[in-house]
């Protein structure tokens, strides 16, 4: 089973080229560490501030189990321990436009 996690988030209005840059380095790592099928970056077509990013995992669990019973899939747990997940979080966390809530969407794939 596939575990995908489709994350929408904005950026504060001029901050789009740095946030480009943010991602495709992430991306590139994440891309390496063991059980990561995808990590796809999208920018909308319309609203340049507007982002998704789709992280596909090998394994499966519901996003509920992972926040209330602290239960990881291990692709999902490796991605998180790498050393450049704080980092990424740390920098992409200005770029966000304040006013706009990040929204994850997880799924199992059929």
């Amino acid at each position: 089973m596939v575990f995908t996690a489709i994350v929408h988030f904005w950026t504060a209005p001029g901050k789009e080229e740095e946030m480009k840059a943010v991602l495709k380095e992430a991306a590139a790592i994440y891309l390496k560490d063991e059980g990561t099928l995808n990590w796809f970056i999208m920018q909308d077509s319309k609203d340049p501030t507007a982002w998704s990013v789709v992280e596909r995992y090998e394994g499966g669990a519901f996003y509920s189990t992972l926040l209330t019973d602290g239960y990881f899939i291990q692709s999902l747990k490796l991605h998180m321990e790498n050393p450049h997940f704080k980092k990424f979080m740390t920098n992409v966390g200005p770029l966000e436009d304040p006013a706009r809530e990040r929204q994850i969407l997880t799924h199992n794939e059929l």
